[in-house]
């Protein structure tokens, strides 16, 4: 039988296995994709297929490498505090929280010692992560054995016969990811205390496959708590339960839940602005790509409004340079850089305003990159300047404003939703498909196109957005939990209408069987205003006013 690796073709036997192939001494490859289809090293290599080796210095093999580590700091949980129900979360500085359920009270440092050295073991053990099939009657029976309840109602929405089960030194568990071939693999980890639980800190593609600092983001340990005690309150923090929401006749409570919540949000912001509008000259709107940002910013002028505060609304995209642009790695003008907007331009009008002189606005023609300016403006009495851009919270924009006179603001969704207690849901990739469903719907780019291209922004954010997020006075929370039910209606079909041919079929097939597991909600009661109209279309933002 034959077989071809990284482009070099092998007479194998049936039954062969892909690590009983390669040379993997110096244990590079993590895992491996086979006809476009991410997979364990542990397999039987199919007959006639194309596989290729997957390292850390990609994205299936960031997330392979991050699932194992999960696995492993289960593992280790399973020992130090066994029947103890433990919930990873994404958190902040780009690390997992792991929560402990059934203490009776907050992780306290000589258990989390027992853990860390726990893990510290099983990874210099170097154990055996071996991949297996069972029948669905057997997965369903060990899961009713230790609990993982959750684990079984998200079986509902998987109808294979067979299903997949880890096992490493007697410890069974499947995280939706194939896992690493043994645990000497994960040489790259820290284990942090962070109360209630503690965190996860594994490499990151953006840091060169390193683990990034640990910074405390005040702000968003907030949001994401919050986020989390909303989940629990609402008691929907699993694909499961939004799936029995829907069963159950329910989804358009759930969508006023989460619409009233975006209120309340907005709420609590207009009154921090009204209560400072004294000081607050410039309120600063950013958020990586995807959040809502449009959307978000209207409705913060329509709830200052309805307080008799009219902001005025300035775009930064009016300020770019004609030319003169920053090069990329590729010599190729970066129009994400932050110098390809004319910032002393842009420093003279906000300056000029705040202190209450006139000044003409800019308007740049994006199609011959030459700027226009309006007649001359001036703010009234307690009237703020509202602007939203990538750059808008970097402190390099308007240096000659105090920043007593500034209030920022950053927007992302940060839900805090599952697969189940043991794998968490990918932010990056709620943005991706809200980024697909609208690049498709109303700037007619296709969805492989938008995969494609999704590299460069995630990297233009970790460059530009990131990096000054905790300067943010305020986190917008713009996750909706009804989202992916109504999304995947629109996704499903463009996803499967990309080849398998195509190089990011693999994401594609990944997405589809994330998607697959949702119940479908109808988008006929979503709110005008809503952040998710931005994506699916029929914003009230985007409509003109016609008689």
């Amino acid at each position: 039988m034959k077989t071809t690796i990284n482009n070099k073709e092998y007479d194998i036997e049936k039954g062969t296995k892909v690590i009983d192939v390669i040379d993997n001494s110096e244990r590079r490859y993590l895992g491996c994709r086979i006809d476009n289809n991410d997979k364990p090293l542990d397999v039987v290599i199919p007959e006639n297929s194309v596989i290729e080796l997957v390292d850390l210095h990609s994205h299936s093999g960031i997330q392979m490498y991050q699932a194992s580590l999960r696995y492993v700091v289960l593992m280790a949980c399973n020992k130090i505090l066994p029947k103890k129900r433990i919930i990873f979360n994404y958190s902040v500085s780009r690390s997992i929280f792991a929560s402990i359920v059934g203490l009776g009270h907050p992780l306290n440092y000589e258990t989390f010692v027992q853990i860390r050295d726990e893990v510290d073991r099983i990874i210099k053990a170097d154990l055996p992560i071996r991949f297996n099939r069972k029948s669905r009657e057997e997965v369903i029976k060990f899961y009713e054995s230790v609990g993982y309840n959750d684990k079984i109602q998200l079986l509902k929405y998987e109808h294979r016969k067979e299903l997949s089960l880890y096992e490493c030194d007697g410890y069974l568990n499947f995280l939706y990811s194939p896992l690493v071939p043994s645990t000497g693999f994960l040489t790259k980890y820290a284990l942090k205390m962070y109360a209630p639980g503690l965190l996860i800190q594994y490499p990151r593609l953006e840091c060169g496959c390193e683990i990034p600092p640990f910074e405390e983001e005040k702000s968003f340990r907030a949001a994401l708590k919050e986020a989390n005690r909303w989940n629990n309150t609402i008691k929907i923090d699993s694909i499961a339960h939004i799936n029995n929401i829907i069963e159950q006749g329910k989804a358009l409570e759930l969508i006023n839940l989460c619409e009233t919540r975006h209120n309340a949000q907005l709420t609590h912001l207009g009154d921090k602005i009204e209560d400072n509008i004294d000081n607050i000259k410039v309120i600063c709107v950013a958020g990586p790509s995807s959040s809502g940002k449009t959307t978000f910013t209207n409705r913060l002028r329509i709830e200052l409004t309805s307080r008799g505060i009219e902001p005025l609304m300035i775009s930064m995209d009016n300020f770019y340079k004609g030319s003169d642009y920053p090069l990329d790695e590729d010599g190729k003008p970066d129009y994400e850089h932050i110098n390809s907007l004319n910032l002393d331009l842009f420093d003279e009008v906000i300056v000029k305003l705040v202190s209450g002189e006139e000044t003409s606005l800019p308007t740049f023609n994006f199609a011959n990159k030459e700027t226009i300016f309006t007649e001359p403006v001036k703010l009234k009495k307690n009237q703020p300047i509202l602007i939203e851009g990538i750059h808008a919270l970097n402190p390099e924009i308007m240096p000659s404003v105090p920043d007593e006179n500034k209030y920022r603001v950053y927007i992302a969704p940060l839900g805090q939703m599952r697969y189940d207690t043991h794998t968490p849901i990918s932010i990056s990739d709620l943005r991706l498909m809200r980024r697909m469903v609208r690049d498709h719907h109303s700037r007619a780019t296709s969805v492989e196109r938008t995969i494609e291209t999704w590299d460069s922004v995630r990297k233009g954010e970790f460059k530009w957005i990131y990096p000054n997020q905790n300067n943010a006075d305020f986190v917008y929370n713009s996750e909706l939990t009804y989202e992916i039910p109504v999304m995947r209606k629109y996704l499903i079909p463009l996803l499967n209408n990309i080849s398998k041919e195509s190089h990011v079929y693999y994401v594609a097939k990944r997405m589809l069987k994330f998607l697959n597991f949702f119940e479908d909600i109808s988008d006929k009661w979503i709110p005008s205003n809503s952040i998710l109209r931005e994506f699916i279309g029929d914003s009230i933002f985007y409509t003109d006013d016609v008689k």
